[in-house]
């Protein structure tokens, strides 16, 4: 498990477009590598590249409830650009409008002469609606009779597989089923087996995989999501999980390989104890999104093991982008945060640059959005500061911010912490409110000297300050609305 690492996620079918000639993987240039590079990133989470079906693209993805986002997100669209579900899969093959086979090897082996491991997808869910699978491999599929099918055609659907099979579209349990998927039968033996071949499949050209709703497998969740099917075709609860015996068999042959799983309603940490590396932390996000600075702080007390598991973003392709749902300012404020805790630093194509437009994963194109110079240049020095070894693998400790005195109560809004690596030590503060506000942070540094100096790595100013007012009544802090300060201290 590698330490508090940079994650990146890219719409690979999209943005692979930016490179000439073609689509192949083999036309990555090395600047695009070297960049991932000096901006401390440890893992490229490559998304969408499997093969998928244009026929159900056609079929499935012109729906009422999907035209609607694709007018938003790209007024100009056409046919041509929806080009379907990156989750609605044939088979784990790499696409072939992204190269041949050794391609994505190649490209693996070069981001891993630079140490940065190539995350894949896989979605344990559900197959592409008309996957070759459901010809070669019925079994593995959520079956149902022609009644049950006749009485509910939007949660199943007939494929002739020699003679008609009625099989469940897949879905998560508190949504409509997905009608361009199939969805997979956990509770059946020869399913688990092979969905585990598919796993060490992808653990032979990737250093990870990234887990599509990885809490939907689960024996529990998918007792209660299929429960009547399950009951009328005889299938009772394996007595093991899934995710258990999958990870144990990819890991024997391939022992270093990483697993991060989308998970939510509060699985994670039941996730993290069936071998999950890293977990999605929706919560945190959803924290910083609604401003509850209470709520930060407490999830910020959980415990050590949890928090190095967590994985912290602000936006990803299911996300609005942050700034959009967070305000400008805001969403700055929030990635100094996610960029300065312990877990994952997740961050999304286009957030770099302040894209402001969620793509549908079904669009192929995406609109011209000029980049913000300002937002270029902060993301560059945080990821700068933030990918030095004192981030990686220092001791992080949540500080306590004081009332800066009797007449100001606006401490409140400030988070702040401390990380420290022998003789180093970094002070992390950010007024997370709309408005300036105050405070004292107390702290006691081991040194002779009378006074210390802090200079700011975000802007480069120095502060010069007493040990002694530092320990008491501490460091006085006044920020603007939303702004931060990344302090390192000269002991």
């Amino acid at each position: 498990m590698l330490s508090n690492p940079g994650l990146l996620e890219i719409n690979t079918r999209v943005w692979i477009k930016q490179f000439t000639p073609g689509t192949c993987l083999s036309v990555i240039s090395d600047s695009f590598i070297d960049d991932l590079k000096s901006k401390g990133i440890e893992i490229l989470w490559l998304m969408g590249i499997w093969k998928t079906s244009e026929a159900l693209a056609k079929k499935c993805c012109f729906g009422i409830n999907l035209v609607p986002g694709y007018i938003k997100a790209l007024s100009d669209w056409k046919k041509d650009d929806v080009i379907g579900s990156p989750f609605a899969v044939d088979d784990y093959l790499l696409s072939p409008e992204l190269g041949e086979p050794e391609d994505l090897l190649r490209f693996k082996e070069r981001l891993n002469k630079n140490n940065i491991k190539l995350f894949l997808d896989f979605i344990p869910n559900h197959f592409g609606a008309d996957s070759s699978l459901i010809k070669s491999n019925p079994e593995i599929f959520l079956q149902t009779d022609r009644e049950s099918f006749i009485k509910d055609p939007y949660a199943f659907f007939q494929f002739d597989a020699g003679k008609p099979v009625y099989v469940a579209h897949g879905r998560d349990p508190f949504f409509p089923p997905w009608s361009d998927t199939a969805q997979i039968n956990y509770f059946e033996p020869l399913a688990r087996e092979l969905m585990t071949e598919k796993l060490i499949r992808i653990a032979s050209v990737a250093d990870g995989v990234r887990c599509d709703m990885a809490m939907l497998p689960l024996n529990n969740v998918f007792q209660n999501t299929w429960m009547g099917v399950l009951s009328k075709s005889g299938y009772s609860k394996p007595a093991e999980e899934f995710w258990t015996e999958a990870i144990r068999k990819t890991r024997e042959k391939f022992p270093g390989f990483l697993f991060m799983a989308e998970a939510y309603w509060g699985l994670e940490w039941q996730l993290q104890q069936l071998g999950f590396d890293y977990t999605y932390d929706k919560t945190l996000t959803d924290r910083l999104s609604e401003g509850d600075l209470q709520g930060i702080k407490a999830h910020l007390q959980a415990d050590k093991n949890f928090q190095l598991k967590s994985v912290r973003f602000i936006e990803n392709h299911d996300e609005e982008r942050a700034i959009s749902k967070f305000g400008r300012y805001k969403s700055l404020a929030a990635a100094v945060v996610i960029s300065t805790i312990r877990g994952v630093r997740f961050y999304y194509d286009g957030q770099f640059e302040g894209r402001k437009t969620k793509l549908p994963v079904q669009l192929g194109r995406e609109p011209a959005e000029k980049p913000s110079q300002q937002i270029l240049k902060f993301y560059d020095d945080l990821l700068n500061i933030t990918k030095t070894q004192i981030f990686k693998t220092g001791e992080w400790t949540l500080l306590n911010p004081y009332q800066a005195d009797a007449v100001n109560n606006t401490s409140e809004n400030f988070l702040a912490w401390q990380w420290s690596l022998n003789n180093e030590l970094r002070i992390v503060v950010v007024n997370y409110s709309h408005s300036t506000s105050q405070c004292r942070l107390k702290m006691d540094f081991n040194t002779e000297k009378d006074g210390v100096l802090l200079k700011d790595l975000l802007t480069g100013t120095v502060y010069k300050r007493s040990v002694k007012e530092i320990s008491s009544p501490g460091l006085f802090i006044e920020l603007k609305g939303y702004q931060s300060h990344i302090f390192a201290v000269d002991l």
